[in-house]
């Protein structure tokens, strides 16, 4: 219900995959529900490193998004060419069944990361899959922000970026959200929480303790080529393998658990003015980036 009164569309995308698939709605929405759901069980690890760039920081003042996909080895990603019945077009990878990034033709972008925080008593939670689907439908930076600050809570990390240089990040706990603006033209994020008041709760000094490491290196190799960055060095950057295993470029510590084991299973760049896509199935030391166009 809470679903349905935020979007109605979303419950008919739902009946719809679960009538495509054949499966029942309910397996259809627990699908939809996954990272919720899993938040429940802790034997997780490295989820996700990515940056947005913009202005004085890029050569010739390219917006660049850029992001590695990390989870578990046997998880599966796709890439989708979604039309909308408005005209709307959408290139989207999707996580586990879920579209979580997306490029759209009005030249909007997004990055997602994980971040864990106690849910406490949430009484009007929607699904990241279900919201993010909606906001990054909008036409317009501030729609799809708007969006995002009304419904995210405690889940995800996203940072938008568009075909104009606007840009800003998006961090929440299950009461509050807080927008981030850029640093230096610059925005990163890993799996930990960036704004003061929510650090005191984060879970992931416990779970996921490389993120902070991720984000520190992120940073250093941005600002050492700030001002003329390319998207071939926006490339590099999810190469990287400082601290391996538990790099940017991400590899499965065989230290940890099975169950525990995460790599990189997608990495990808993002020119919103440009409306393309570059994609490497896996992780990037390893695959080249193909691209991709609206």
């Amino acid at each position: 219900e809470n679903v349905r009164a935020f979007d109605p569309d979303a419950i008919e995308w739902v009946q719809g995959i679960a009538d495509g698939s054949g499966i029942s709605f309910d397996e259809s929405f627990a699908l939809k529900s996954y990272l919720e759901i899993s938040m429940n069980y802790q034997q997780i690890t490295g989820m996700c490193t990515s940056f947005a760039l913009t202005g004085p920081a890029t050569r010739n003042s390219l917006t660049i998004l850029g992001q590695n996909i990390d989870w578990h080895p046997d998880t599966p990603i796709d890439l989708l060419h979604i039309t909308h019945s408005n005209g709307l077009e959408q290139l989207s990878l999707s996580f586990l069944g879920n579209c979580t990034y997306y490029l759209n033709s009005a030249g909007i972008g997004n990055c997602a990361n994980l971040t864990i925080s106690p849910m406490g008593p949430v009484t009007k939670h929607i699904p990241l899959s279900i919201y993010l689907w909606k906001a990054m439908r909008q036409q317009t930076f501030d729609t799809a922000m708007d969006i995002l600050g009304k419904v995210s809570r405690g889940v995800g990390y996203y940072h938008l970026a568009d075909r104009f240089g606007n840009m800003a990040g998006i961090e929440s706990v299950y009461d509050d959200y807080t927008v981030l603006k850029p640093e230096n033209y610059s925005l990163v994020h890993a799996n930990h929480y960036e704004t003061e008041k929510y650090k005191e709760n984060d879970l992931a000094y416990t779970y996921i303790q490389d993120s902070f490491g991720r984000a520190d290196r992120l940073r250093q190799i941005v600002s050492d080529s700030f001002g003329d960055i390319t998207v071939n060095q926006a490339m590099d950057f999810l190469s990287d393998h400082h601290n391996y295993p538990n790099s940017i470029c991400n590899h499965v510590d065989d230290t940890k658990p099975l169950e525990m084991a995460s790599e990189s299973k997608a990495s990808f760049i993002m020119i919103p003015e440009d409306l393309k896509m570059y994609i490497a199935f896996g992780q990037p030391c390893e695959n080249h980036f193909f691209e991709y166009s609206l």
